[in-house]
């Protein structure tokens, strides 16, 4: 009962509007089609798509039609066709038996009796993902057809021609004209199309939706025959949106303005709104001063009050809303448009308001779901939109739009004045911020009223003034400084421009003066513009398709984001200071949220007007993608490479577009993305666009990241040789230079120069001077040049060590030069004397059209380590080549060495650690010479593992001081450990060689006199010779023992480190090799006469050799054999055995001796483990060297428990105490 009483509710209002209110109600109508059907009797009757509407590119679609049969002939439904071709690219035709669907050309049969005078719901969708063609009647699925598209383009012709009831084709002139046969005799209506293939229960739910590609509206048809009502065309349905444009004025008190929009808006549509019309969220433009006006401007402005455009209350204003209403019960669409119209069409005075709508402004659409509920649409016969758009731009084409419907065109009239204005003042005082005091005057003189604004303000300070005040005597105080002040004013109100330039200078050229600072205005110049209004833009995104209506200039716009529709886009029309126009800025769509994604660009159709918005697309796309993740995936980097192909082939370059696709391109290749299956493309596509841009004057460069292009015109009678150089900056950031002569010699700090000489004139196309374009590249990145098969060379294996440079000439082959063509190019990594480069060029023809670098035509000239000239006969993209098999060792290796050498240091420090805390802990233990000098190497050895440890992180401070202590204190450490190792083999010469008569007074001392003392002169002698020797490097291979690529703090004079590091070393492993060999011999001997020393093992021998090895550090030998076949093998053990030299100390030393684990056992254990300390030590000592007697392999420095000969001594002058020593 209340569904049948609302709607005869509806039905009473609808015809009381039809008699009293018919021109409101014939407006309110509109171009809507809703409730009306298209009538085929048999005279000519040609319904077409309006050639301005556009059909787009579809990979997936949906159609659905009204037909009803009034004659059992053959009919047709609709017919779409590629512009150009004959055959039907999208149709539906049939029999009263029998559909036929069309798609791409071919035709297939579905059974099917229609019966006459009777209305069906014809549907037809497609998607290129299942390329499935499904036909529908009534929600049925009749039959499923495989229909793949054509070619590789799987997706509906763009742009073509449509025509409803009849076939037809286009004229030799371009007119469209029916064919003759097949033609409907019957009834169309609700003709809509997707660009989203909807499945079958969502079909059901669209039988009340506009099409977001086509949609049932006048406005997209051209026709020759008149739409007829047809009452039983019902469609009910309970959502909806208006929107429209409406004037507010205050006739009585101006302070009831201060009521919000929003509350406003909400009383008058509750008001005059019937009751079963719920108003649900509403959403208010900002006001403004003046109003959009339809095409019904007269009758807009008849209904506002008579003094309307002298009005000054602050209450007059002009906005727009968008407010979503729910009918309850769902009502006939036609009704509700007809009647929410109508009644919004009337003024409405509430106490002090007075509210009028612009007429032709008001747009009632059904709308799939409110802003923000949840619940499903209330409908009787049919539903509304589907809950989310295809994320394409094919199905974007019906816009968010603040104007109401998309192609109303309103005339936008502007009550600002706007003036430039220009001022020259002095500044007295030492404010600490002089801009932000300068801005704050200006704006306090001139804002005072509320009806001027000050925008785009610049102040610059006159320097040459403020100079030559500065060396002229004045006081503190009176010091002035000269600033000059450019901004515009825009002002609102009725005064006309002579008064209000009046009133500005009057504004600005009084004195301002307070405790702190003076400002005294010296020239005040004022200037009326009139910029241009911004124009409606028609703007694509990644965020959907946005209508931006025509708005003020230094106005903004907000639009409601297509997703989420809560949220808002905003946009300003800007005013320009340097050229007082007007342009539209940047939208912010931040609060928007992406509905288009890279596959989809596929289903884009370049055309030359929208090839600007299709790389700005692209670009976003990129961004957001890199910006996601590190890479795109071979299909998204397809995608981009073929559209970006497409806009330049069909669309005129010009700069803008060009650095966009340049960015593109940048920005892919210094992210992850895999680019070798597509270099070529890439390359090509960059060749093309430079020969095809179109720029003002002679030259233009695009730059980008790691990227750089520069096209010159030049005139064949004129060319003397051209050169173009490029540096590129820590940031990636490449600088142009380019030279009308040929130049032979690099420029400085430049990377890569390439010089054309004069010869070339003899190559360049004749014709006039804008036709004949030289191009230039430069390529940061090698990615685009990987040439899979060197690696699989057999002779040498080589590698970029350059950037890329290239020049070309358009249509034009450069080959066989006699004068060559000269490129410089730095080398990335410095050359090596023992390295060989080769100057090559990329051969795109090369491995069957894969590309790869040729060394033909060119000749290699090496400049230095750090350049290299090449001198080629041809054009093309150029680079330098190093063999990398004349290198020491791989970059794998080399990773691995510094892994080693870390790990080993670290291990090494922390058992040196352990080693010295036992012999100082254990005073027994350091009783006797051999522990001590153990100690003293222990502790340089621990040094320089540490400082090895943290140098490269104390580099990394990049600071010079820092630097140069740590390599100072490496080098000392690294100095005294080779000594230490010295002594402890003059400690072994001393006592088992020199045993007799070889006391040394004051002996350890003396010792660490000279272990300490003499790294120390030599590090004090070369730091006051030359403190800059040391400093931050990356390591070489001479230094073998720092495998480490990053910044190392070290010597960096290669004649300081041979002779204070490699020489000292050489000499120090020398006589330790030596004193090694004769400690030997001396051990066979006394073995030879110990009978006892017979029966030792050779495993007790093989560890005496390696504990002696060790400790003199004939290890670091190693090093110096680290060349030919076995260099790599050879580092790898120098870097085991010397980075855990200190580990191996320990274990040799302190570890394996007996009284170390002794004294461990007795401190340290518990249980039947610990040792009881009942014993004198020195007792201990003797007792054991006497026991073991000849045994050399068990001390410190093989003689440590076996000979007392060098020992601290209470009778130094007893020869029978020495030769028992001696003996001993």
């Amino acid at each position: 009962m209340n569904s049948m009483r609302g709607q005869l509710f509806f039905g009473v209002y609808f015809l009381i509007f039809e008699s009293l209110c018919p021109l409101v109600s014939a407006a309110s109508v509109g171009t809507s089609l809703w409730g009306d059907k298209l009538l085929f009797k048999g005279p000519p009757c040609l319904w077409q798509l309006h050639p301005k509407v556009l059909v787009p590119a579809l990979s997936e679609l949906s159609v659905c039609t009204l037909l009803k049969l009034t004659h059992g002939t053959e009919w047709t439904g609709f017919v779409y066709k590629a512009p150009g071709k004959h055959h039907i690219e999208l149709g539906l035709r049939g029999t009263p038996t029998e559909l036929t669907t069309w798609l791409f050309g071919k035709a297939y049969q579905v059974p099917m009796e229609l019966k006459l005078n009777e209305w069906y719901t014809v549907c037809l969708t497609w998607s290129d993902r299942d390329q499935e063609l499904r036909t529908y009647v009534d929600g049925l699925v009749l039959e499923t057809h495989l229909a793949p598209g054509e070619g590789l383009q799987n997706r509906l012709a763009p742009n073509g021609t449509l025509t409803l009831g009849v076939s037809h084709f286009v004229s030799v002139n371009g007119e469209l004209r029916p064919e003759s046969g097949n033609k409907l005799l019957g009834e169309i209506g609700l003709f809509r199309m997707w660009g989203r293939k909807w499945r079958a229960e969502e079909l059901i739910r669209q039988n009340c939706a506009e099409g977001d590609v086509l949609s049932w509206d006048l406005q997209q048809w051209k026709y020759d025959c008149p739409p007829e009502p047809d009452s039983s065309l019902h469609c009910g349905w309970s959502q909806y949106k208006i929107k429209l444009w409406a004037f507010m004025n205050d006739s009585t008190d101006p302070e009831n303005c201060s009521v919000p929009l929003e509350e406003i808006t909400r009383t008058w549509l509750e008001s005059v709104l019937p009751k079963n019309i719920s108003v649900q969220n509403i959403v208010v433009s900002s006001p403004r001063p003046t109003c959009l006006l339809g095409n019904n401007a007269a009758a807009f402005q008849a209904q506002q009050p008579q003094d309307l455009g002298e009005s000054t209350l602050t209450c007059d204003k002009c906005f727009s809303f968008e407010v979503f209403v729910k009918v309850d019960p769902a009502t006939d669409v036609k009704i509700v448009q007809t009647e929410v119209t109508a009644l919004l069409s009337l003024s409405f005075s509430l106490n002090f308001l007075t509210i009028t709508a612009v007429i032709n402004s008001i747009y009632v659409l059904p709308v799939v779901t409110l802003s923000g509920t949840t619940e499903p649409p209330t409908a009787i016969s049919m539903a509304s939109f589907p809950p989310e758009t295809s994320p394409t731009l094919s199905v974007l084409t019906q816009p968010m739009s603040t104007t109401g419907k998309p192609d109303l065109t309103f005339a936008v009239v502007n009550s600002y004045k706007f003036f430039r204005v220009n001022v020259t003042l002095s500044l007295t005082g030492s404010p600490t911020k002089p801009h932000a005091v300068i801005e704050s005057w200006l704006k306090e003189k001139l804002q005072v009223n509320k009806t001027m604004n000050v925008l785009n303000l610049i102040i610059t300070e006159d320097i040459s003034r403020n100079t030559e005040n500065n060396n002229s005597e004045s006081t503190f105080y009176s010091h002035q400084k000269q600033y000059y002040c450019t901004f515009h004013v825009r002002e609102y109100s009725n005064k006309d421009v002579a008064e209000i330039e009046l009133l500005i200078r009057a504004a600005l050229t009084k004195t301002y003066e307070n405790d702190f600072f003076t400002i005294q205005p010296l020239k005040v110049t004022i200037k009326h513009i009139e910029p241009e209004n911004c124009l409606e833009d028609d703007m694509s995104t990644i965020y959907g398709r946005y209508i931006w209506p025509e708005t003020f200039p230094h106005d903004g716009q907000e639009m409601v984001c297509i997703k989420p529709i809560t949220n808002r886009a905003y946009r300003l029309c800007k005013l320009d200071i340097e050229t007082d126009t007007s342009y539209w800025a940047d939208p912010d769509m931040s609060n928007c949220n992406q509905v288009l994604t890279i596959s989809d660009i596929t289903n884009i159709t370049v055309t030359p007007d929208n090839a600007a918005e299709v790389v700005d697309m692209i670009q976003d796309l990129v961004d957001v993608q890199l910006g996601n993740g590190s890479q795109l995936s071979s299909s998204e980097l397809g995608s981009v490479m073929d559209k970006l192909s497409e806009v330049v082939e069909i669309s005129p370059i010009e700069p803008v577009i060009g650095g966009d696709i340049v960015n593109i391109v940048a920005n892919i290749l210094l992210s992850e993305t895999d680019v070798t299956p597509v270099a070529n493309n890439v390359l090509d596509l960059t060749d093309r666009m430079g020969n095809s841009m179109e720029f003002q004057g002679e030259i233009a460069n695009l730059k980008a990241p790691a990227l750089a292009l520069s096209m010159i015109d030049v005139d064949p009678e004129e060319f003397s040789g051209l050169t173009f150089g490029v540096s590129l900056t820590n940031s990636m950031n490449p600088e142009v230079f380019v030279n009308h002569s040929f130049v032979k010699k690099p420029f400085p700090e430049v990377n890569a120069t390439i010089s054309l000489p004069s010869e070339l004139n003899n190559f360049l196309p004749t014709g006039d001077k804008n036709t004949t374009r030289v191009q230039f590249q430069f390529y940061g990145t090698p990615d685009l040049f990987q040439d899979t098969y060197l690696a699989n060379a057999t002779q040498s294996n080589w590698t970029l060590n350059s950037y890329i440079v290239s020049a070309s000439i358009n249509n034009t082959h450069v080959v066989n030069l006699e004068k060559r063509v000269v490129v410089n190019l730095s080398h990335v990594n410095p050359k090596k004397p023992e390295d060989k480069v080769q100057c090559m060029f990329w051969d795109f023809q090369k491995y069957g059209g894969l590309g790869g670098w040729n060394s033909s035509g060119c000749e290699t000239r090496s400049i230095s380590s750090h350049q290299t000239s090449c001198l080629c006969d041809h054009l093309t993209h150029f680079a330098v080549l190093l063999d990398v098999s004349r290198t020491s060792i791989s970059k794998t290796d080399n990773e691995i060495l510094t892994v080693i050498s870390y790990v080993g240091c670290g291990i090494s420090s922390i058992f040196l650690g352990i080693t010295l805390l036992t012999y100082l802990v254990f005073e027994k233990l350091r009783q006797d010479y051999p522990a001590k000098i153990l100690i003293n190497l222990s502790t340089a050895l621990l040094g320089l593992s540490m400082l090895f440890l943290l140098d490269s992180w104390l580099s990394s401070f990049n600071s010079y001081g820092l630097c140069i202590t740590t390599a100072a204190s490496l080098h000392y450490f690294m100095l005294a450990s080779f000594i230490w190792m010295g002594l402890e083999a003059v400690h072994m010469y001393l006592a088992l060689v020199k045993v007799f008569n070889t006391y040394v007074s004051a002996y350890i001392l003396k010792f660490c006199v000279a272990g300490w003392g003499i790294p120390l002169l030599i590090i004090i002698l070369v730091l006051s010779i030359d403190k800059d020797v040391y400093g931050s490097l990356i390591p070489k291979d001479n230094a073998v023992a720092l495998q480490s690529t990053e910044p190392f703090c070290w010597l960096q004079d290669d004649v300081v480190f041979f002779v204070t590091v490699v020489a000292v070393v050489v000499l120090i492993l020398l006589g330790n090799l030596a004193v090694f060999i004769v400690v030997l011999i001396q051990i066979k001997r006394m073995r030879a006469n110990n009978l006892s020393a017979k029966g030792r093992s050779s495993l007790q021998d093989l560890r005496a050799v390696v504990g002696l090895t060790i400790l003199l550090g004939l290890t670091w030998s190693m090093g110096l054999f680290s060349f030919g076949p076995g260099r790599v093998a050879m580092m790898y053990m120098f870097s085991i055995c010397n980075s855990l030299q200190g580990f191996f100390v320990f274990l040799f030393h302190c570890l394996m001796k007996e009284n170390v684990r002794k004294q461990w056992r007795t401190y340290l254990c518990c249980g039947h483990f610990r040792l009881t300390d009942n014993s004198d030590w020195s007792l201990s000592a003797t007792v054991c060297g006497r026991s073991e007697k000849g045994n050399l392999i068990n001390s410190d420095s093989v003689a440590s428990e076996n000979t007392s000969s060098l020992r601290s001594s209470t009778l130094p002058q007893n020869p029978h105490h020495s030769t028992t020593r001696g003996q001993d």
